[in-house]
């Protein structure tokens, strides 16, 4: 058996339907240690802050990194010197600045490759998938069939997540926290600085001029001071295998084997790979040594059995399946201008239509702009 071919039973109809890890966490503090959540613009009748929903029974779940976040911290694990021969390099330069498309918040559905040299390219790629071919697309930005991509700008193709995570607190407390800001100067008593009507202004008003620019003493209170998960803390990562089954490499079966080994591949060491514990300022969480890990096949009768691949494993099997996938080529190109212009105008959508009977009909996938 060649190493390409080491997980092939992934790949079969009786195979599982996922993988899925369960990991406890908790703050580097302790269990009961106060942790902060990811907050939320307002919108769609959200108010804003910490999204917590509470069912009727008072309990609630706290969400502490979306979906999107979770595969933003794992996608750019490939750009790093042990993993970056998995796949191509794609680098836009913007000005004097480059960006990876494994940093770009959209993938190949981002305006930043959009309007570059690889427009036309992407675009094909693109209708390539609504016509149930999605080899080219993962010849360019494989990445993007492993988290997911929606070419939401152009022609609305679609491919849902292989790989999706995401970190939830159970029964969360609220707390807030007050500050105040004490100007190492008494600015007011100084002669010919401020006027007099600026002065008054700031009295008992921290949005007054004066308060915002450091001038004055500015108190905050009643601000989000994070949560106690009283519940627990839990990260499900999910590897859909099924979702890996319905990718195609037109009608070619020994391209669709390639293609399907590759993606598997790559989703194996994202899944598998040592997970971020720094998520943002007040939120550092490990894992519970109280609590054991679940990594398990999960079937499509409901069985469970464990499962024991090791990272280790998934790298060994990557290396091979990208040999034999032969991987795109790494490029820089250069983010244009005049493409940008035309875009915002509508000159450049390039919108292709799905056509009848395509394999690929997949779900749209969100991706999130990257978050903290």
């Amino acid at each position: 058996m060649s190493k390409s071919s080491h997980f092939d039973h992934y790949l079969t109809d009786d195979g599982p339907a996922a993988l899925v890890i369960r990991e406890h966490l908790m703050p580097v503090e302790g269990p009961d240690g106060v942790l902060f959540p990811a907050t939320f613009a307002a919108g769609d009748g959200f108010p804003g802050g910490y999204n917590i929903d509470t069912d009727a029974s008072g309990r609630n779940v706290c969400l502490i990194d979306s979906v999107g976040s979770q595969a933003n911290r794992m996608e750019p694990l490939f750009m790093r010197e042990k993993y970056r021969d998995l796949v191509p390099q794609i680098v836009v330069e913007v000005g004097e600045r480059q960006v990876n498309i494994l940093e770009a918040g959209h993938r190949a559905g981002d305006a930043l490759l959009r309007c570059s040299s690889l427009q036309e390219e992407l675009r094909d790629a693109f209708n390539s998938v609504l016509g149930g071919n999605a080899e080219p697309l993962a010849r360019i930005a494989p990445t993007s069939l492993v988290f997911g991509v929606w070419d939401s700008r152009g022609t609305q193709a679609k491919l849902p997540r292989v790989v999706g995570a995401s970190i939830r607190a159970f029964n969360v407390r609220r707390l807030t926290r007050g500050a105040v800001y004490i100007p190492p100067v008494d600015y007011t008593e100084l002669d010919d600085v401020f006027s007099e009507e600026d002065k008054a202004k700031a009295e008992g008003n921290n949005k007054s001029p004066l308060a915002q620019r450091g001038f004055y003493h500015n108190p905050a209170s009643g601000a989000h001071g994070g949560v106690i998960a009283e519940g627990g803390i839990r990260r499900d990562a999910t590897l859909g295998l099924s979702a890996v089954r319905h990718l195609h490499a037109a009608d070619d079966a020994k391209k669709t084997l390639a293609l399907r080994r590759y993606i598997l591949a790559l989703s194996l060491v994202a899944f598998t790979a040592k997970t971020e514990s720094y998520l943002r300022q007040g939120c550092t969480l490990v894992i519970n040594p109280d609590e054991p890990r679940e990594f398990v096949e999960v079937y499509a009768d409901g069985r469970r059995q464990p499962c024991d691949l090791t990272h280790d494993d998934a790298i060994e099997f990557a290396m091979a399946a990208a040999q034999e996938f032969e991987i795109g080529q790494s490029r820089v190109v250069a983010f244009e201008k005049e493409r940008a212009k035309r875009d915002v105008k509508g000159d450049d959508k390039g919108k292709g239509k799905s056509k009848r009977g395509a394999k690929n009909n997949a779900e749209p996938s969100t991706n999130d702009a990257r978050e903290n």
